[in-house]
């Protein structure tokens, strides 16, 4: 099922009691992880985004932003310079199907200077609903570890909100162990 096809079955689904959602319930459901599972793809590639990935890339961005309860200020031009300009600052992997592009993880590289070693922070990780539960998500994960590791890294971390206890569970899951939080983080407008 193409994209435009799931996202109008997801917005138009009835009610239990027959009606149509409102204009904001209908907004909310796609959004929201719904209670469908399509069916898994037999096959999904798990690669480094390229150019043409572009539109796609911002839209599961966008999705996440929501599914978080925040707004997508990312344009798909600051996209393609942070993955494709003269200094590319973050790395994308996609799942692709036949169809379309099914999730993501993007990488930001990190450092202790303190040890002399190189990290890499998985800062996003998306599968798009319907697709969830198939092991896509574990894939990106491991083709992140990948990634980190061919760049010389010597650890991978993530964060999850504090009351995400799905996302804990799944990363404990993956191995990744908690480590707490020891101070504030501070951050100051460039002008």
């Amino acid at each position: 099922m193409s994209t435009s096809r799931r996202q109008a079955a997801l917005l138009y689904r009835q009610r239990p009691d027959g009606r149509t959602p409102s204009k904001d319930a209908k907004a909310m459901i796609a959004t929201e992880d719904s209670e469908i599972s399509l069916l898994r793809p037999p096959v999904v590639t798990i690669r480094t985004a390229k150019p043409r990935d572009l539109p796609a890339l911002n839209e599961m961005i966008a999705l996440l932003a929501a599914h978080h309860g925040d707004a997508a200020a990312a344009t798909p031009e600051q996209l393609e310079r942070d993955l494709f300009g003269p200094v590319p600052w973050i790395t994308a992997l996609v799942a692709e199907t036949d169809e379309e592009l099914i999730g993501y993880a993007i990488l930001v590289p990190l450092y202790r200077a303190q040890e002399g070693k190189r990290g890499m922070d998985l800062h996003h990780l998306f599968v798009r609903d319907g697709h969830r539960g198939h092991g896509i998500g574990q894939h990106l994960v491991n083709r992140a570890r990948e990634t980190a590791k061919a760049a010389g890294c010597d650890y991978l971390s993530v964060s999850a909100a504090t009351g995400n206890i799905q996302a804990h569970r799944f990363y404990q899951h993956m191995d990744f162990t908690p480590r707490p939080v020891t101070g504030m983080r501070y951050m100051q407008a460039l002008a």
